[in-house]
């Protein structure tokens, strides 16, 4: 497998992932059905808001280099089911379709300015993957048959979270910390947390810390128990933790703030 995906990797994922949520909300009762991993969210709160951010990432995407994201006017969004879903079938086509003629490597505004990701369209893609990804898992669950994400999309999506949604140059509060994961399926990451911020770098195996004055843990699990560990979606009691627990408990309490 991949140490990364390709763009047309991400792209093609993101089209199958995008046809599963459908698939999953085209089955469910009704659109009232409650998403028990966003309690305050009916399943058609889900697909509005997935479907809103296919078309705001969409615009920023066409925009190409900015400042600052487009301005947008509130989309027109179906209550009647059919409807609906062919409403963000359109909407994850508009996106995928602004991602295919920009290509990987053009700038963009992102949110994510002081992490490791670049301000590109192809990370766009790799982030916008893990999201559609995450909210199928959502949408799933609130019918009660939750799957695991494919190996392929768990395994980038940890390496994306840690590297996105985690790193940063914003000081970290607490005491030096250094946190590992480790996925099952072979592959292991290692972040950094200091008064410079957040880094992180993959592991070729899993190796012993350097600095033992400094607080350390690490979780074990499927790729994809660490992906919904990072966004939230199980606890740490459902991986295999060693080491202060406090840490990520500190992490999980993180809001840093430029």
């Amino acid at each position: 497998m991949k140490e990364t995906l390709e763009f047309a990797d991400l792209l093609r994922l993101m089209d199958e992932r995008s046809g599963a949520f459908r698939a999953a909300v085209a089955t469910a009762p009704g659109l009232d059905v409650r998403v028990p991993t966003c309690p305050e969210w009916t399943l058609f709160d889900l697909v509005q808001h997935l479907g809103e951010g296919r078309r705001r990432w969409a615009a920023i995407v066409a925009a190409g280099p900015a400042d600052a994201p487009p301005a947008m006017s509130a989309p027109v969004v179906p209550r009647e089911r059919e409807a609906l879903l062919d409403w963000f079938a359109a909407s994850t086509k508009e996106l995928l379709d602004a991602l295919r003629d920009a290509g990987p490597d053009r700038g963009c505004w992102t949110w994510w300015g002081p992490s490791q990701s670049p301000q590109t369209t192809g990370a766009v893609a790799r982030h916008q993957l893990q999201q559609v990804a995450v909210h199928t898992y959502d949408a799933q669950a609130a019918l009660g048959t939750p799957q695991p994400l494919p190996d392929e999309v768990a395994l980038d999506g940890v390496d994306e979270f840690l590297t996105t949604c985690v790193a940063t140059t914003i000081a970290w509060p607490h005491q030096p910390a250094v946190v590992d994961y480790h996925a099952t399926e072979g592959r292991s990451w290692r972040t950094w947390f200091s008064a410079d911020g957040a880094r992180t770098a993959r592991l070729p195996t899993p190796v012993a810390v350097e600095h033992p004055q400094l607080a350390y843990v690490s979780a074990r699990g499927t790729a994809h128990e660490l992906v919904m560990f990072c966004y939230g979606r199980i606890t740490m009691d459902s991986l295999r933790v060693d080491g202060d627990r406090r840490v990520f408990d500190q992490l999980i309490a993180w809001e840093p703030e430029e």
